[in-house]
């Protein structure tokens, strides 16, 4: 196994919070699926925090940060039935990573927060 690519990100928690005042932005950068598991929670700031942060740690680990046609809506937060948070990539996000990795790959993700910030670290492995 070879390593392709790490990356990490830290957000405050209260600038995702209001970020999520405006509709479009829980729209345009969530998955439908990450919505709904979130808004069924209480204080989901956090839990939206740390997807937002996972999403630019693999943005940061492939390379490209959000731009080629990756988009954060594509890149999908979950969590097996342990609780272990996966990555999953949807659509056009999931073709551009094939493309980019060119190799069967897999994504280690890990996320936290503490008290007002949450972050998450990515690595990508060959």
């Amino acid at each position: 196994m070879s390593v392709y690519g790490i990356g990490s990100d830290i957000v405050d928690i209260n600038r995702i919070k209001k970020a999520l005042k405006n509709k479009n932005f829980k729209k345009k950068i969530f998955s439908k699926n990450e919505i709904k598991t979130l808004d069924m929670k209480k204080n989901n700031f956090s839990g939206y925090a740390k997807r937002f942060a996972a999403k630019e740690a693999f943005s940061k680990a492939i390379g490209t940060g959000v731009s080629s046609g990756i988009s954060f809506k594509d890149i999908s937060v979950h969590n097996d039935n342990k609780g272990k948070p996966y990555i999953k990539l949807l659509s056009k996000t999931e073709s551009i990573a094939r493309k980019i990795i060119k190799k069967k790959f897999k994504i280690f993700l890990t996320i936290s927060d503490e008290k007002k910030y949450a972050l998450a670290m990515v690595v990508i492995t060959y």
